[in-house]
C-alpha cells in the first residue's frame, strides 16, 4: 500500500485502487484511455464516470459515492 491523494492508504488490487483504504470506491487504472475514469464498488459492475454518474448508480451508491469524492459530486451537481 502507498499513500493515496487524500494522505489515505491507497489499496491497490489488480488493476483496481482506493484513494483510502476504507473507501469503498474502486478506480480502474486505465493507462492506455484519455479522460477514461472508471469505478466501481465491486470491481465487477464498472461505471464510467462521465456516461453513468449519477443516473446509471443506486441511491445508495450515489450516497458512498459522493461522501468519498465530495469535488466529483460537486462538479456533477447540475447532474441532480
Amino acid at each position: 500500500m502507498s499513500e493515496g491523494r487524500n494522505g489515505g492508504l491507497l489499496e491497490v488490487s489488480n488493476n483496481w485502487c482506493k484513494n483510502n483504504g476504507s473507501d469503498a470506491v474502486w478506480w480502474k487504472d486505465t493507462p492506455d484511455s484519455v479522460g477514461e475514469w472508471m469505478f466501481s464498488f465491486d470491481k465487477k459492475q464498472e461505471f464510467n464516470l462521465f456516461a453513468d454518474y449519477p443516473h446509471n448508480l443506486t441511491a445508495e451508491q450515489v450516497q458512498i459515492f459522493d461522501k468519498e469524492n465530495p469535488e466529483w459530486a460537486d462538479f456533477f451537481k447540475d447532474r441532480k
